[in-house]
């Protein structure tokens, strides 16, 4: 007789509903609305390529950060200068090579909605994607709350907040070793913490902030220049905020190639996840 054994275990893979239409349909609407919030700001910011902090900027506060350039011709350079130092940026930032000749431009043409140098093409392209952007986080927020997803797949158990349990995320990361099986079913807690600080704390300072440098705003809430102290630093603010950012789309996007390209973006196009677990032989 040949005896089987119903206790052994198998690998399968199985699909798991990970993302809801309205949170695919939102995040595709964010990275679209970010791109071009990104090449347009940079092509406001090309206006006047220095940062302050205080109220009142050129007139009486020095800069925090410059982005310019230097010298004429061939002797032509960029830089950098923040906190005291100054770093040559030649080539990348500072200087443009517009119809050949070395031209001033802290960003070049190829980061910058609309290419060429004009700053009131790039005021609406930029407001434009900032209320869409806006509208399109308040239908996310709304529909999370209503849901429970920011319950249910956002908020960090307290275990997962202890010391010991961040430490150990941090070094899988590190060595890329991802969750797999149960564990793969919902976000770890570097994920959680990530997503609410960007959710809680980046967009809603970013929004602010931008809010704070339109003047109409600021005639009926006078009291927001205030908060952020002066329209300047909330343009600093605005800026790093937005450094921010990109920084998180950066590694966001590492991440999502480096634990599994093709599963994570059907997770995001038609919101099937697949892992592998184990289970008996059907």
């Amino acid at each position: 007789m040949n005896a089987t054994n119903d206790n052994v275990q198998y690998p399968r893979t199985i699909f798991i509903r990970r993302h809801s239409l309205v949170t695919r349909i939102t995040h595709w609407l964010n990275a679209i609305c970010l791109s071009f919030l990104l090449l347009s700001g940079l092509q406001i910011f090309n206006a006047h390529p220095e940062l302050y902090w205080g109220p009142y900027g050129a007139d009486g506060d020095p800069a925090v950060v410059t982005i310019g350039s230097a010298g004429n011709g061939a002797d032509a350079h960029g830089f950098v200068r923040a906190a005291g130092m100054e770093v040559s940026t030649t080539g990348v930032l500072g200087i443009s090579d517009v119809d050949g000749q070395p031209t001033a431009r802290a960003f070049p043409a190829w980061a910058t909605i609309p290419s060429f140098q004009d700053l009131a093409a790039g005021r609406r392209w930029h407001f434009f994607f900032a209320w869409l952007f806006l509208i399109n986080g308040l239908v996310y927020a709304g529909f999370g709350m209503l849901n429970g997803h920011f319950r249910r797949d956002l908020a960090p158990k307290v275990r997962e907040l202890s010391p010991r349990h961040l430490w150990h995320e941090i070094l899988d990361h590190a060595r890329l070793r991802f969750p797999t099986g149960e564990e793969a079913k919902r976000y770890n807690a570097l994920q959680k913490l990530t997503y609410l600080a960007v959710i809680a704390v980046l967009l809603p300072l970013m929004i602010l902030t931008g809010l704070t440098m339109s003047p109409g705003v600021d005639a009926a809430f006078p009291w927001l220049v205030d908060v952020v102290a002066g329209r300047q630093s909330a343009r600093t603010i605005h800026f790093v905020t937005a450094s921010l950012l990109v920084l998180f789309v950066v590694v966001h996007v590492a991440m999502v190639v480096l634990s599994g390209t093709w599963n994570n973006i059907r997770s995001m196009v038609t919101g099937r996840y697949s892992i592998k677990e184990t289970g008996p032989n059907p």
